[in-house]
């Protein structure tokens, strides 16, 4: 019996990234804070931004090196956590290894295998 996993990494435009069992890019939300267990992302938030879910406490991860771990939600589910800071997908993603929703506001950013936002595309002059 095989298990899907909850994470895995895949190669995109922007590197290799987390993306969910269904190969879709999970995003960090730089309104959330590490480690307090909530998520800011709620309501129409959520709409957009669904979150990553969990079956267990103990989310399946392949080629994911940041902690991984679950927090539960107002509505009792569990989101997928890396490095203490909740994922999410982005609904404006419609195939795996999409990334439209990088650096969305300026608050929204694809995901380290490591576990730490893909830095914002540098533009303009490099300033040598």
């Amino acid at each position: 019996m095989s298990t899907a996993s909850d994470l895995k990494t895949a190669s995109t435009s922007l590197g290799t990234v987390v993306v969910d069992g269904k190969g879709m890019t999970v995003y960090f939300f730089d309104k959330d804070t590490p480690n307090t267990g909530k998520s800011a992302c709620s309501a129409g938030c959520l709409a957009a931004w669904p979150a990553v879910s969990a079956a267990s406490a103990a989310p399946v991860v392949t080629g994911v090196q940041g902690k991984v771990g679950t927090i539960t939600r107002s509505d009792g589910t569990l989101q997928v956590t890396i490095n203490g800071l909740p994922v999410y997908t982005y609904a404006e993603d419609s195939a795996a290894g999409d990334v439209k929703g990088q650096g969305v506001g300026g608050i929204w950013w694809a995901v380290t295998p490591e576990g730490s936002k893909v830095a914002p595309a540098q533009t303009g002059s490099s300033g040598y």
